[in-house]
Parts: C-alpha cells; structure tokens; sequence
C-alpha cells in the first residue's frame, strides 16, 4: 500500500489480467522508485494510456488522482532521445 501524499508515476508497461488489462507504474518520490500500484487501464486517463506517460499521483486515505504531465513527459523522452543519440555517435579513430 501506498502511504498518502504526493508522488510522480510512470506508466511501465500493460499486462494481461484475468477479465482485463492492468497498466503498471512505478510510483516515485524524490527521484527513487519507492512503490508499484497496479490500476485497470480504465482508471488511466485517455491521453497518458502509453507506455512513459507520466503522471502526478496524489494519494489520499480512501482514494487517489491521477493527472497526466505531457510536458514532464515529453521532457523524459527528450533526454532519452539525446542520450540515445550520444551513445550511437562513433568516437573518433585513432587516425581523427
């Protein structure tokens, strides 16, 4: 269980549940992954429903609010892409 309080969550992957398709995010805090909350696609909001959306994720005693970052979310798959980019550059030959 996840304890109240404020948190981001990104959306991991789907799995196939018995009767229905369960979306899987890590639940972080201070940048450290510190939960995994299983949800039904249903519970997921229309524009975060891939796999790296991230989400704001406030937990409260009885229920939780989930909103989707597009801004946080694209901002991740740009660094992602940079670092991809970075790594695929060939480093220079002993003769450059």
């Amino acid at each position: 269980m996840i304890d109240p309080g404020t948190y981001t969550a990104t959306l991991d992957r789907f799995e196939d549940a018995p009767g229905t398709e369960v979306a899987v995010l890590v639940v972080e805090r201070d940048d450290e992954a510190v939960s995994q909350l299983d949800l039904p696609v249903e519970a997921i909001p229309d524009a975060g429903r891939r796999v790296d959306a991230v989400f704001d994720l406030v937990v409260g005693e009885r229920r939780f609010e989930l909103t989707y970052r597009d801004d946080e979310t694209a901002r991740r798959a740009a660094d992602a892409q940079s670092r991809f980019d970075r790594l695929a550059q060939r480093p220079p030959s002993v003769d450059e």
